[in-house]
């Protein structure tokens, strides 16, 4: 069993505990279920966005702690001067995250807020909406074409945007008409390792009218230079920054030479 499928089979066992404990009614009483939700896919698509999707995130499977005390309040609102989204990690086992994280980011922020997890069953999708997320992630690795649509479907009936992320050519039959975004990821998830290549593979394969997202592997603005100029519109950036003591200053120094680049 790799560590994707380790992953998944334990956050099966972390949603029937939680169904077990929490029935799905509760959810939509919460606050945060009736706020209006933020459009990521427009964010992306205006003209003067930088496409950057700002990442929190603690820790990884693959690098352990990056950095485990970063106040996500202080984060995400340096993210949110120039990030067209925010993606907050919410699983708690193996990247350190929480669904207190992405409140807390709603709290502080108005960027679009994507609920970065291991989305498996309708039921996490009430709780992205009543925790105040505004895009769910569904990962083809992990789900049938099949599982995708019928998420993908329940998420739109909660005014709820999806990202759909892909590894491989095999992946893009994942694609259905209510995805709303298609991310690649870089990142091997079986071996961690990491080829900024696989991006630039596959977007030539990939729907038009559906906004492209490089993910993993973006670490400086001559990537993000040739992934915008190859047609993705998106850039999902978080190690980068969270490895650094203050993820403030470094996503700061990062937006300068990214505008450098674009002067020039």
């Amino acid at each position: 069993m790799n560590i994707l499928e380790q992953i998944v089979a334990d956050k099966y066992k972390e949603v029937a505990l939680k169904k077990s404990m929490i029935p799905v009614e509760v959810y939509s009483k919460m606050p945060l279920f009736e706020v209006d939700r933020r459009s990521l896919k427009a964010a992306l698509m205006a003209a003067d966005s930088t496409g950057i999707i700002a990442e929190f995130k603690r820790k990884s499977p693959s690098k352990g702690i990056i950095n485990g005390h970063a106040d996500v309040a202080q984060v995400t609102t340096a993210y949110s001067q120039y990030a067209a989204g925010i993606s907050v990690l919410t699983d708690e086992p193996y990247f350190g995250g929480s669904n207190d994280d992405l409140m807390l980011a709603r709290e502080t922020v108005s960027t679009p807020l994507l609920r970065k997890d291991f989305i498996i069953d309708e039921y996490q999708l009430y709780e992205a909406r009543s925790i105040g997320a505004d895009v769910i992630l569904l990962i083809a690795a992990c789900l049938s074409k099949q599982q995708v649509k019928q998420l993908a479907q329940a998420a739109k009936s909660l005014q709820l945007q999806v990202l759909l992320e892909v590894h491989n050519e095999e992946e893009l039959e994942h694609i259905c008409d209510e995805v709303d975004m298609i991310g690649v990821n870089n990142r091997n998830l079986k071996t961690f390792e990491v080829n900024i290549n696989t991006s630039l593979k596959l977007i030539n394969k990939m729907p038009g009218d559906k906004p492209a997202v490089a993910e993993s592997g973006i670490s400086d603005a001559d990537t993000i230079a040739t992934l915008r100029h190859a047609g993705f519109r998106g850039f999902l950036i978080g190690e980068n920054f969270m490895k650094h003591t203050n993820p403030a200053i470094a996503f700061a120094d990062f937006i300068n030479k990214l505008q450098a680049k674009i002067v020039t």
